[in-house]
C-alpha cells in the first residue's frame, strides 16, 4: 500500500497560488523533459465510505470508498507521479451521513467521517457539489473548515475540515461578494520524469484545480441559500480565473466541474455546461460527475456522450481529456497526461494521454477487495449509524418495493403521498382557511429504480418498520412544501412526469424500451389517490399524452384549482417542471419529508395493502403492439408484480444479457 491510516492527518499540498497571492517562482524543467503524470477522480460517492446498505442492512459489494481506495492504490503503484481529487456530491446521500449531520451532529473539533478517510487516502483536492449544500451552510461551512461570510453563520471560529483544499469558483457571498470557497488552488507536484535524454530527474509540474456546482443549487436549495449567496454561471466563472491561473504559473489547469454535458444554447444557470466548459481556453483536462454516468464508454447510449466533438471511446471532449467516475465508488477515473517540457512551461501530448474508468468489479462479476484499514478509520459512526436506523417505527403486511414502479406499482410511494396529504390537509384546516375548499394531493416519485444496479431499488419487507426503511422509503432529506395550481398546471406537471416513458410505436415489431433512461426515476411525480385518475398514452409524443384527467370523475378543467404537497426541491424549480419556480408555494414546512413520513407510521402503527398499496391514480391507455415493450428490473421479482395488480408484466429473461444484473420484463399495453 502506499498511504496508511494514522488516526489524525494533516497533508495540506504546496501553494503557489491562492486568490492573489503571487506565485511561488520554480525552475522550468528543461526543454525535451518528459513525465506521466494520472489524475485520478472520484465522485458522487454520496458518503458510501463502506460497501454497506443502510437501507437494507446489508454489505453491498458493487459501493464503496473502501474498494475504490483499493483502485487508487493499485494507479499508484502503477504510475510513478499520480494526484488524486474528488468532484463533489460527497457529504450526503445515506443514512450515515443523515446520522453525522441531523441525528447527532459533529462537534466543531470533529471531523466528517467521509472526510476522514480521505485525509487518510492523500487526496490532493475536491470541488463542491449540489447536494453538499442539503443540509445548509451552517453545516458545510463547519465541516469544511470554511468561515462563510454569510448571514446566519457563526464564522467565529474555524473547525476541522479536510486536510486537502476545497476550490469552487461560481458560488458567492451576498455579504462580500467574493468567492464561498476559493475558486482555485495551484499546487506545485513534485513528479519523477525523464530528460531528454531518457535519464530518471525530478521536476516540478504547477497543477491548477478549478471547481465549478450546478448554478441550479438556487433553485434546489433555495431554504439555505436565498440572500446569502448566488451563483454565475460555468463558463463566466472559467473565463474570469482560468487566464488567472496562467499567469500565476499554472502549467495545466484541471477543472473539477460537477456537472455533466449538454450542447442545448448556453446559458448562464445550465446545470450540465461542460460541454462549452471545454471550449474555454487554457483547460487541460476536466473531471465531471453529477451525472451518474460512465465515461469514457463506448458502449453508453446516454445522449450526453453521442454530442458534436464527444469521443466517447476516448474521452475527449473537443478534444479535452476527460473522465466521469459514475457514482458510490463503483469506478475510479484516471486520465494519465503525458508530459513534455519546452523549456519554459509543461504541454500535453494529447495523442499518448490515455483517459479511462477503471471498475471495482472484475471482468468475472467479482469486486476488488475492501481495504479493511476504511472499516476501521470510521467503525465507530459505521456502527452508531446501523444502531440509529434499527430504531422501530411501526409494521406493514405488505412489501413496498420500486421494481415494477414504472409499469404501476404503487407499494413504495401510496404510504409517503398519504402522509404527506394528510400532514397538508392539517396544515391547511389550521392556517390557510381560504383553501379549505381545494382538493389536496401528493406527489412522489421511485427516488431508486435501478440506477447503480440491479440491487438499487426500494425493497421494504412486511414487518417491522424501522428508521431505515423509512430512509429507504424517501431517499433524500427534503422539506415538505406545498403548492397551488391550476388544472392546466397539473396536466403540465403529469406530462414532464410521462416523458420518464418512450414513445412506442403500435406497428413495430422489434422490442422497444419502455422507459426513457434520460429521465431519472426521481422525476416520474405521481399521485396515488383514488380521488384523481389520469392514463399515460405512449403512443403520443411527449407532452401530448395525459388523457382522461379527472377528479372524482369528473374531467380537470385549466381553471381548476388544487393545493399539491411536494418537496422544496420540486417546489422551487428542481427538474423543470413547468410553471413550479418558486412562485407557487403555499407551505414551506420545516419538516422534512421522511420526518413526515415517520410521524404518520407511528400514527398508522400499520400499514396495510388495502389502505397503502393498492389505490393507483394512472393506467397506460390501452393499445395493442406488434412487438414485445420491454424495461428492466431485478431478477426473480416476478411475484411482486402480481402481488400489486399488474396482470399485464411477464419475465422474458432472467439475464438481459447486458452484463448489470438486471432481468428483462415485458409489460402488454393492451391489457
Amino acid at each position: 500500500m502506499r498511504y496508511s491510516f494514522p488516526c489524525q492527518i494533516a497533508i495540506v499540498p504546496l501553494v503557489l497560488a491562492v486568490l492573489g497571492a503571487p506565485a511561488l517562482a520554480s525552475k522550468p524543467a528543461p526543454s525535451g523533459t518528459t513525465a506521466v503524470l494520472a489524475v485520478l477522480e472520484t465522485t458522487d460517492l454520496h458518503s458510501n465510505v463502506v460497501g454497506y446498505d443502510y437501507f437494507k442492512l446489508a454489505a453491498e459489494p458493487s459501493i464503496g470508498l473502501d474498494r475504490t481506495a483499493s483502485l487508487v492504490a493499485q494507479a499508484r503503484a502503477e504510475y510513478a507521479n499520480t494526484l488524486l481529487f474528488d468532484n463533489g456530491d460527497t457529504i450526503q446521500g445515506n443514512a450515515l451521513a443523515d446520522y453525522q449531520a441531523l441525528v447527532k451532529p459533529l462537534r466543531c473539533d470533529q471531523t466528517l467521517g467521509i472526510y476522514k478517510v480521505m485525509n487518510a487516502l492523500k487526496y490532493d483536492g475536491s470541488s463542491i457539489g449540489n447536494h453538499e449544500f442539503n443540509y445548509g451552510l451552517a453545516f458545510l461551512s463547519q465541516v469544511t473548515g470554511r468561515r462563510f461570510q454569510v448571514s446566519g453563520v457563526d464564522h467565529s471560529r474555524r473547525c476541522a475540515g479536510p486536510a486537502f483544499p476545497q476550490v469552487l469558483a461560481n458560488v458567492y457571498s451576498v455579504k462580500t461578494n467574493r468567492p464561498l470557497f476559493e475558486p482555485y488552488r495551484i499546487i506545485e507536484k513534485r513528479v519523477r520524469a525523464q530528460d531528454a535524454n531518457g535519464r530518471p530527474v525530478t521536476a516540478t509540474v504547477k497543477v491548477g484545480i478549478i471547481g465549478f456546482t450546478p448554478p441550479a443549487i438556487m433553485s434546489w436549495d433555495k431554504r439555505h441559500l436565498e440572500g446569502k449567496v448566488y451563483t454565475t454561471g460555468v463558463v463566466e466563472a472559467a473565463r474570469k480565473y482560468v487566464p488567472e491561473m496562467r499567469r500565476k504559473g499554472a502549467d495545466i489547469v484541471v477543472a473539477i466541474s460537477h456537472g455533466g454535458l449538454d450542447a442545448s444554447p448556453y446559458t448562464q444557470h445550465m446545470e450540465n455546461a461542460n460541454w462549452y466548459l471545454a471550449q474555454v481556453p487554457g483547460v487541460d483536462a476536466m473531471l465531471l460527475g453529477h451525472s451518474h454516468q460512465l465515461f469514457p464508454n463506448a458502449a453508453s447510449s446516454a445522449p450526453q456522450f453521442a454530442l458534436p466533438g464527444v469521443d466517447k471511446a476516448r474521452g475527449l471532449v473537443h478534444g479535452v481529456p476527460t473522465v466521469m467516475a459514475n457514482l458510490w465508488g463503483k469506478h475510479l477515473g484516471v486520465i494519465a497526461l503525458h508530459l513534455r517540457a519546452d523549456g519554459r512551461r509543461w504541454r500535453i501530448e494529447k495523442d499518448r494521454t490515455l483517459v479511462e474508468a477503471r471498475s471495482a468489479q472484475n471482468a468475472d462479476k467479482s469486486f476488488v477487495a475492501a481495504d479493511p484499514k476504511v472499516l476501521e478509520l470510521i467503525r465507530e459512526e459505521h456502527e452508531a449509524t446501523i444502531r440509529y436506523v434499527k430504531t422501530p417505527v411501526g409494521s406493514s403486511d405488505f412489501r413496498m418495493t420500486t421494481y415494477f414502479a414504472d409499469v404501476g406499482d404503487t407499494s413504495a410511494i401510496a404510504v409517503v403521498n398519504a402522509a404527506q396529504t394528510r400532514y397538508v390537509k392539517k396544515y391547511v384546516e389550521a392556517n390557510l382557511p381560504q383553501y379549505a375548499q381545494l382538493p389536496v394531493l401528493s406527489m412522489s416519485a421511485p427516488f431508486k429504480s435501478g440506477s447503480a444496479g440491479a440491487f438499487d431499488f426500494t425493497d421494504v419487507p412486511a414487518g417491522n418498520l424501522a428508521l431505515n426503511n423509512a430512509a429507504d422509503l424517501y431517499l433524500y432529506p427534503n422539506a415538505l412544501y406545498a403548492v397551488k395550481v391550476d388544472g392546466a398546471l397539473l396536466r403540465a406537471w403529469l406530462e414532464t412526469s410521462a416523458r420518464r416513458f418512450n414513445t412506442i410505436d403500435p406497428a413495430r415489431p422489434e422490442p422497444q424500451e419502455l422507459v426513457n433512461a434520460t429521465v431519472p426515476s426521481y422525476n416520474f411525480d405521481t399521485p396515488t389517490s383514488s380521488e384523481i385518475s389520469y392514463e399515460i398514452d405512449l403512443t403520443r409524443p411527449p407532452g401530448q399524452r395525459i388523457r382522461h384527467l379527472a377528479l372524482r370523475g369528473v374531467p380537470v378543467t385549466p381553471q381548476q384549482e388544487f393545493i399539491v404537497a411536494t418537496n422544496n426541491y420540486r417546489a422551487s424549480g428542481g427538474g423543470n417542471f413547468p410553471g413550479l419556480d418558486g412562485s407557487k408555494t403555499v407551505l414551506a414546512s420545516p419538516d422534512t419529508s421522511r420526518d413526515v413520513l415517520i410521524g404518520y407510521v407511528r400514527d398508522v402503527k400499520q400499514l396495510t395493502r388495502a389502505q397503502h398499496g393498492v389505490a393507483r391514480s394512472w393506467r397506460f391507455t390501452k393499445v395493442a403492439t406488434a412487438g414485445p415493450v420491454v424495461f428492466h428490473s431485478a431478477p426473480g421479482m416476478l411475484d411482486l408484480a402480481r402481488d400489486a395488480g399488474l396482470g399485464n408484466v411477464s419475465l422474458l429473461r432472467a439475464d438481459d444479457g447486458l452484463g448489470k444484473g438486471f432481468a428483462l420484463y415485458a409489460v402488454d399495453l393492451s391489457k
